[in-house]
């Protein structure tokens, strides 16, 4: 396209063309009129007219010259407006490069920002992973020592059992005679045990807490289960060693000291065993109905009394441990750990938990009575 400097020497040139032309056309009229000059015209109208012919072509040629002049300033006008539509299209060009570049700069620091959070995720997942497998190391360093203290103490348990001593006749059926007595405390308060059940199941159903009443449902189940058994079992007392055997023993409940043998430490830690699977059931349960945590209005922590079956310990001391392991094996479940046991992988039933031993050990306190 022409620029503007191109136009202004066309415009120039035109303008010689033409001024050069008339220069022409006068010299040849001159040369015209000159030789008439000489002769007499003909007449007035021809000179007139030839006057007349002379000057429209003049103002022929002027109009053709400002026609000219119009175009060219129109041409002038549409290269100025060609030229500022350039350089606006320039313009938007540079401000669209601009944002292009700005954008890319946003995009680059939210790719860094993107990139430093992936490795601070990172770096947090490792911490928590190294920290996950130091607590995995010490639980189980944890429990190699207890299972080795639980070792050395049944080493000493079968030693002592060959050297333990026998009660007197008197002694063992004094002791018979107060466990068949709390064995029938125990059977008078089942049916009282049902309807705070009864009573509890109906609220669980008002609190929507449906996989906690499941939870329940399936307890009161085991608990009939093994009310049967003892209605229909005709215990041997006299054969039996616990009711022989001296207390070579001692356990620490509530800042007091109590002696039994060692089948009534065993009795003890069952109860804890027991608490621990059932409280590991219920935690799960309400986590699943969204429930806070609450162990104490579960109805198994306030029965305490699976797996009681009225031999070697008091009912009062049972519940008792069964509620210690109660509250740890809620918590495990409720918060999906296991702080305080494991899932029992060594067959028999699918979903049973046991606590550890040496949390056991740490809730009983029990140690061997010197002679």
């Amino acid at each position: 396209m022409p620029t503007q400097f191109g136009l202004t020497i066309l415009a120039t040139l035109f303008s010689s063309v033409i001024g050069l032309s008339d220069m022409q056309g006068a010299s040849g009229s001159q040369a015209e009129v000159q030789p008439q000059q000489t002769t007499q015209p003909q007449n007035a109208d021809e000179t007139e007219e030839e006057k007349a012919k002379k000057k429209k072509k003049q103002q022929e040629q002027q109009e053709e010259q400002e026609r000219e002049q119009q175009r060219l300033e129109e041409r002038k006008q549409q290269e100025r407006e060609q030229q500022r539509q350039e350089e606006r299209e320039q313009a938007e060009r540079e401000q669209q490069r601009l944002e292009e570049r700005k954008q890319d700069e946003r995009e680059q620091e939210r790719l860094g920002e993107r990139e430093q959070e992936q490795r601070e995720t990172q770096r947090l997942d490792e911490r928590q992973q190294q920290e996950r497998e130091q607590q995995r190391l010490e639980e189980r360093q944890q429990e190699q020592r207890a299972d080795q203290r639980l070792e050395e103490r049944q080493q000493q348990q079968r030693v002592e059992q060959r050297q333990e001593k026998r009660l007197s006749q008197q002694e063992q059926q004094a002791r018979i005679q107060r466990q068949q007595q709390q064995l029938a405390v125990y059977r008078q308060n089942i049916a009282l045990r049902e309807q705070v059940a009864e009573r509890d199941a109906q609220l669980l159903r008002q609190q929507n807490r449906l996989q906690h009443l499941r939870f329940q449902e399936q307890y009161e189940e085991r608990l009939r289960l093994q009310r049967a058994q003892l209605n229909q079992a005709r215990y041997d007392y006299n054969n039996d060693p616990f009711y022989y055997t001296a207390p070579n023993y001692r356990y620490r409940r509530d800042g007091q000291y109590y002696q039994t043998n060692q089948y009534g430490i065993k009795k003890l830690d069952q109860a804890l065993q027991a608490g621990y699977n059932e409280g590991y059931k219920a935690g799960r349960a309400d986590r699943e109905d969204h429930w806070r945590n609450d162990y104490r209005s579960s109805f198994a922590y306030q029965d305490a009394n699976y797996g009681y079956d009225g031999r070697y310990i008091a009912q009062d001391e049972y519940n008792h441990y069964f509620r210690e392991g109660f509250q740890r094996g809620y918590d495990d479940g409720y918060y999906s750990r296991q702080k305080y046991g494991k899932k029992n992988d060594s067959g028999g039933i699918n979903d049973e938990w046991l606590i550890a031993g040496a949390v056991v050990a740490a809730i009983i306190g029990y140690e061997v009575l010197k002679d």
